[in-house]
């Protein structure tokens, strides 16, 4: 009786073990589609960025042009 209590709980400490273990996969898998994900939105945060900074510096350049002239 003992025995099969033991090996019982041994079953349910491997079933536990199991269960945490697809958990941490399933959420390494999740990990591993949103990263290009946020990888692309921090292109097109760049992207964004650089075009506002080239708007900035075509303002800068039509503002000394105006200024010379």
């Amino acid at each position: 009786m003992l025995l099969l209590l033991l090996l019982l709980l041994l079953l349910l400490l491997l079933l536990q073990l199991l269960l945490l273990l697809l958990l941490l996969l399933l959420l390494i898998l999740l990990l591993l589609l949103l990263l290009p994900l946020l990888l692309l939105l921090l292109l097109l945060q760049l992207l964004l960025l650089l075009q506002q900074l080239q708007l900035l510096l075509l303002l800068v350049v039509l503002q000394l042009l105006l200024h010379c002239y």
